[in-house]
């Protein structure tokens, strides 16, 4: 008796994809349900009615309104993941390639290197997909949960850390260093404003949108704040 050949494909679940897609609806209406409401303001109901799917869903999928919180943050973190995969996999490539050489990355690469990590920030801070991100990761930044400890761990620290690794080298100095820790922050924090205080910024700087002559000029201030480090004095 003939046996099938192993690679042949099995035919998808039609019932798993439909699950598959309820559940991605439910993240996504509850990154806007839980950053415009807060967790304790925002509903299952609501956040089902948003989804345009059964309330009996969140139990099934999540456990609990806690449950679908904690993936909803953990959803946006795999977002964020995702933006910048291709960048930080090239930057910790070439760190360990240094490593492994024995040939430390020289300032004029970690600069470059630096000022396109901050410039691709800066464009997805201003970006309309990352505005809800921004209302669900506020209310956290202000009352942290375990939702912001998962983001921190996920995205956030790795991220920091390879931000302060270029700073270290165009300060000459630990990246584990307080002083170094701080003005990676600084720098993040300079690009950050203009999706955490846009209003602020926009009213200040009379722009009524943040297009592409915007981004251009964000992306310049990045550059030009990249460029600054390692140029003053150091710290006595």
């Amino acid at each position: 008796m003939s046996r099938k050949p192993s690679h042949l494909a099995v035919a998808a679940d039609p019932r798993a994809e439909r699950g598959d897609a309820t559940r991605q609806k439910l993240l996504e209406a509850s990154i806007d349900v839980f950053g415009r409401l807060g967790f304790d303001g925002a509903t299952t109901r609501a956040v089902a009615d948003a989804a345009g799917v059964n309330l009996q869903a969140i139990p099934y999928y999540f456990g609990s309104k806690d449950g679908l919180f904690i993936a909803t943050a953990e959803h946006i973190a795999t977002r964020i993941k995702s933006q910048f995969a291709e960048l930080y996999g090239r930057v910790q490539a070439r760190l360990a390639e240094a490593e492994a050489q024995g040939i430390a990355i020289d300032a004029k690469e970690a600069r470059e290197l630096l000022t396109e990590i901050i410039q691709l920030k800066a464009t997805l801070y201003i970006s309309d997909e990352s505005e809800s991100w921004a209302r669900f990761l506020q209310r956290e930044q202000l009352d942290p949960t375990e939702a912001f400890a998962r983001v921190y761990r996920g995205v956030m620290k790795p991220s920091f850390d390879v931000i302060a690794r270029m700073v270290a080298i165009l300060l000459d100095e630990d990246p584990l260093s307080e002083h170094v820790r701080l003005r990676a922050m600084s720098l993040l924090g300079a690009v950050m404003v203009f999706r955490t205080a846009k209003a602020a910024a926009s009213t200040h700087l009379g722009w009524t949108k943040t297009g592409p002559r915007e981004l251009d000029a964000i992306h310049a201030l990045a550059a030009e704040l990249v460029a600054s480090i390692g140029q003053q004095g150091k710290p006595g």
